[in-house]
């Protein structure tokens, strides 16, 4: 059975991506986590760490494809240690596990970034836990329920955002919108991603997203050269 759509022409740039994500996300939490020791806003410590779940999905991601696309041997003997292959293969074992831990933490990351920034912890926050780690277990046989829910989350973060925007017109909170646009485009093309060359094409555009941020990156040390740390970020952001 083929777990992951992937073409085989694919692999390599494949992990690339979700590394160059993961690598991604980890500076913009280091500048979120910085800006919040600085300021002590609370804004910008949830920002990092909805940012920081999402390096951690990525990171899973990333650890659970290379025994898929490279078959490992250290990793199948570790998997033989811990189950009969009889009940299942030890590559089950790094898609289900993997998978599952780097779905939930992305829900979870999307979630943190569209309600928390702004909005304290209430009873309903773990009630949604609660639901995202269903939907992670149910994403496992049926993907499209993954991604459909990652792209309802990034529709309310962009028009979230889009508002703040339009309310302070900040150049790094237009960036970030983009950057958004550009991940939800990529989550809605996922769901068809069943076609080795949508799945591509989807990869590509999620790409394209990361780089995207990769320029607020660039856009918030420059500013920080400029201005005040932890000023416009926080406060736009």
């Amino acid at each position: 059975m083929k777990i992951v759509p992937t073409p085989e022409w694919f692999l390599a740039s494949d992990v690339f991506i979700n590394l160059f994500s993961f690598l991604t996300l980890v500076l913009i939490c280091m500048l979120a986590f910085k800006s919040h020791k600085m300021s002590e806003k609370k804004s910008s410590f949830y920002l990092g760490l909805g940012f920081l779940f999402i390096a951690i999905a990525e990171l899973a991601t990333v650890l659970t494809k290379l025994p898929l696309y490279y078959d490992l041997d250290a990793i199948q003997q570790i998997g033989l240690a811990v189950v009969n292959n009889d009940i299942v293969t030890t590559i089950d074992i790094f898609y289900y596990i993997g998978f599952f831990f780097s779905r939930l933490f992305a829900l979870l990351g999307l979630y943190i970034l569209y309600k928390l920034p702004t909005e304290r912890i209430s009873g309903e926050f773990f009630l949604y836990i609660y639901f995202i780690t269903i939907i992670s277990i149910l994403s496992q046989p049926f993907y499209f329920i993954y991604h459909f829910t990652a792209l309802i989350l990034l529709v309310f973060i962009i028009n979230k955002y889009t508002k703040i925007y339009l309310k302070e017109r900040a150049k790094k909170t237009k960036t970030l919108v983009i950057a958004f646009v550009l991940l939800a485009i990529g989550q809605a093309t996922f769901l068809f991603s069943k076609l080795g060359a949508i799945y591509v094409l989807g990869q590509t555009i999620q790409l394209i997203g990361y780089i995207t941020l990769l320029i607020l990156i660039i856009q918030i040390i420059k500013d920080g050269k400029k201005e005040k740390p932890g000023g416009n970020y926080s406060r736009h952001a």
